[in-house]
């Protein structure tokens, strides 16, 4: 919030919230009574673990006149991002008893979404959000070349003739996503280290979320996932969404998963008429308030002076 004193403009200090989904990180910041100016500096100072808050996403609450809010969303370096599963969650439940609804709409820069509360499971009512459509065609996704089916394209990652993964699925769902399918558990291929190779691969001229899935019976998957412009994450909901479709579609599963990620489950649903449905937990971990000088920093100050 900005107080106008003389010709001096004064900025206060910022409430947030702390929440995650699954062990997805969010600082969620409500701009809809007072704006405040975000650079990148801002948004990666309050994402620093050490000095910071720490978090996969931060997001912003503002206006809407369509939905019952619009919701930004920033990567932890400071990138804005189209869509964000798990913090649709938590933002839709924090909504839904403030307005004292069980059903709200959201605005992205992906489109309107539309949550509802579930039932409780261990004390905490679930929400589903309706993710919206799966983008299949190539370059919907994008890719940089045209691929007839995107349910396996040609990308391999290994020794040239017996690569390690192979044959990605991809496609998106508000960000984009690339999965390799494993016979493994998805922890023994070293995500990480070939993680951020694929999401920079010339192949995605808009980066590209990296996940590895293994197929279990009772339509269960295991995933992992390196998330652009944030690195390993303990959760990722439009990459589950994302694996969810794409195993329905290889013929893994039926079109109703559970997707194990390291913090939990998330159910996942891909309905006939083509909208992802993600049910699953929220949490709000606690409250505190940003101090004003960090929102004062500009991208070319230096962000351990705060």
């Amino acid at each position: 919030m900005r107080q106008i004193l003389g010709d001096i403009m004064v900025q206060k200090d910022i409430p947030f919230l702390k929440m995650n989904g699954l062990g997805n990180q969010f600082v969620v910041l409500d701009a809809r009574k007072h704006s405040f100016d975000l650079s990148v500096a801002t948004l990666q100072a309050i994402a620093d673990k050490q000095t910071g808050i720490g978090y996969d996403q931060l997001v912003v609450m503002e206006n809407s006149d369509i939905a019952d809010v619009f919701m930004r969303i920033y990567n932890a370096d400071g990138s804005q991002v189209n869509a964000c599963g798990n913090a649709t969650r938590c933002v839709s439940a924090l909504l839904m008893q403030e307005l004292h609804k069980e059903e709200i709409s959201i605005e992205t820069n992906d489109g309107k979404k539309y949550a509802r509360f579930e039932d409780e499971i261990n004390g905490m009512r679930q929400v589903t959000v309706n993710m919206g459509q799966a983008r299949l065609a190539w370059q919907d996704i994008p890719l940089s070349e045209a691929f007839h089916d995107t349910a396996g394209i040609e990308l391999e990652l290994g020794p040239l003739g017996n690569p390690v993964l192979h044959t990605p699925s991809v496609m998106n769902i508000g960000n984009p996503h690339v999965t390799f399918w494993a016979d493994k558990h998805p922890d023994e291929y070293g995500l990480a280290n070939f993680g951020p190779m694929i999401e920079n691969h010339p192949l995605f001229p808009e980066s590209v979320n990296v996940s590895i899935g293994q197929v279990l019976p009772n339509d269960k998957i295991i995933l992992r996932t390196w998330e652009r412009g944030v690195g390993l994450t303990e959760a990722c909901g439009t990459a589950a969404c994302a694996a969810a479709v794409s195993a329905h579609r290889r013929g893994f599963t039926g079109n109703k998963v559970s997707v194990s990620i390291p913090a939990g489950e998330i159910v996942i649903e891909w309905t006939k008429a083509n909208n992802v449905l993600m049910t699953g937990d929220w949490m709000l971990n606690y409250e505190g308030t940003l101090p004003a000088e960090i929102f004062l920093l500009n991208d070319h100050a230096a962000l351990g002076a705060v």
